[in-house]
């Protein structure tokens, strides 16, 4: 008996290890959700909560045992992206954060330069905070700014003043933090072409090397959306002026665009959210938090305390769970690389899922004459036009897939590209 169970024991540390060897090289990305904030946003629809600071030693101690029950499916994997985000990772504590990032890089294997970025907000940055947390690793900076006019900022809940977003820049600076990245959102209540002009302005004037720049959206449930018929919000055609202005800004300014929504200075892009628009695999930890891994696509719970009951008790805390099937791989290689300015590359589309490309170039090249699409050195990418309806061209995009699809089932021929 208990030679079998040596026998057993060492199969399965064969298999292990040849999987291991199978991994070794990849790349992985790990995200934390910190779901902690002082106050909710009027605007936010992400799973946090507000005044649970009673409940932050004890999810620590949840994140650290999920970390260490998970780290051995990762074995062979380079963790070359860390992402702290939230909620408001910065409320999280500095000791907390400098344990967490310790049992991160105890357990998983960090690649020399591996991007570990943290979520902050204005008001909750501290010099000791940074200084900390830049010691346990973290080298690049998200800060919530969200508009330079601080009536903007209190009609959507924020709890912090422009000038203390100044202030965060510069304790940011004095810590050692060399790669910052700030948020800000156009079509907010009562904003015009010229207060959103001044806020980009604002935001230049700070010198980040990356910038989020989104359009409002009401999400059905949040304060905001609750109060949308007493709003002024700006127009379909106001959010696009608004948005064109600042690509072509901000392009004068030495910020490309390599996403929709995001600018960045010559290699400064995010390297983890690049990660999800090129279907790399992640693993998130967390209430709600999201993982594209082995094949498999889950999520968490969204309830804090069911997560830590169930990472506590050994009980169930995934809530959706399943593997992904080609098809639905080549739907999300379309859509979330015609996000990005690198767009779509045919040859390659063709090679990797055995599909015709030619019905789909045939849209883009109509899409091109009408300057929402463009084509460079074989791959395909949207415009700013473009993007202002990317919803409706990939939706048109991804039905000729479905129609490419048949016809391949089917046996019939694709009619070749004009």
């Amino acid at each position: 008996m208990r030679k079998t169970l040596l026998r057993q024991q060492k199969e399965r540390e064969k298999l292990q290890q040849s999987y291991a060897r199978a991994q070794r090289g990849k790349k992985l990305g790990i995200y934390l959700h910190i779901p902690f904030c002082r106050s909710k946003c009027a605007y936010c629809d992400f799973y946090s909560l507000a005044n649970r600071e009673d409940q932050m030693d004890r999810y620590l101690a949840a994140l650290l045992a999920h970390l260490r029950e998970t780290a051995p499916q990762a074995k062979g994997y380079l963790v070359d992206t860390v992402y702290l985000g939230g909620g408001t990772p910065s409320i999280f504590g500095a000791q907390r954060l400098k344990a967490l990032l310790g049992e991160v890089k105890r357990l998983y294997r960090l690649e020399r330069g591996c991007e570990i970025t943290m979520e902050a907000n204005p008001e909750s940055v501290t010099r000791e905070l940074l200084r900390t947390v830049r010691r346990a690793g973290v080298n690049r900076l998200s800060l919530g700014v969200q508009s330079a006019d601080d009536r903007e900022l209190k009609a959507i809940g924020r709890p912090h003043s422009f000038a203390q977003a100044v202030q965060a820049v510069e304790i940011a600076r004095k810590a050692g933090i060399h790669n910052l990245s700030l948020d800000l959102i156009f079509g907010l209540p009562d904003q015009d072409m010229a207060s959103w002009q001044r806020s980009v302005e604002a935001l230049i004037a700070l010198n980040p090397e990356h910038l989020s720049c989104y359009g409002l959206q009401l999400e059905e449930g949040t304060p905001l959306y609750q109060r949308r018929e007493q709003l002024t919000l700006a127009d379909d055609d106001l959010q696009a002026d608004m948005y064109l202005w600042m690509v072509q800004r901000l392009e004068q300014a030495g910020y490309c665009q390599y996403e929709i929504s995001n600018f960045a200075k010559p290699g400064r892009e995010s390297r983890h959210n690049l990660r999800y628009w090129k279907l790399e695999e992640y693993i998130g930890f967390g209430p709600g938090a999201h993982s594209d891994f082995g094949g498999r696509r889950y999520s968490f719970v969204r309830s804090l305390e069911d997560y830590l009951r169930g990472v506590e008790e050994g009980g169930p805390i995934v809530d959706e769970d399943e593997e992904i099937p080609a098809e639905e791989r080549r739907s999300e290689y379309l859509m979330l690389g015609l996000r990005t300015v690198s767009g779509v590359d045919g040859d390659w589309y063709s090679r990797t899922y055995h599909m015709n490309f030619r019905p789909l170039e045939a849209l883009l090249r109509g899409y091109a004459q009408r300057g929402l699409a463009e084509e460079r050195e074989g791959r395909w990418h949207l415009t700013p036009q473009g993007f202002l309806i990317s919803n409706l061209l990939i939706g048109e995009i991804l039905e000729a897939q479905e129609h490419n699809t048949l016809d391949s089932l089917l046996g019939r021929e694709c009619p070749p590209a004009p």
